[in-house]
């Protein structure tokens, strides 16, 4: 069962990412506008990937793989 402080933790990242987003933006710095976004990016892979990795076992023993 999935915790739901991971979707509010997810939703706090998106949110400073997009805050910071518009201010780089806004500054005439869209360079680093984009490592922000990919940076954002990375930081919810990190935090999902753990789940998608038992995702992936949890299917695999379904079905006997």
């Amino acid at each position: 069962m999935m915790d739901i402080s991971l979707i509010f933790k997810i939703a706090g990242v998106g949110i400073i990412v997009i805050l910071i987003n518009k201010v780089l933006e806004s500054s005439g710095k869209g360079d680093y506008a984009v490592v922000t976004n990919l940076a954002g990016i990375l930081i919810v892979l990190m935090m999902v990937i753990d789940l998608v990795n038992k995702l992936f076992n949890t299917v695999r023993t379904m079905f006997q793989l």
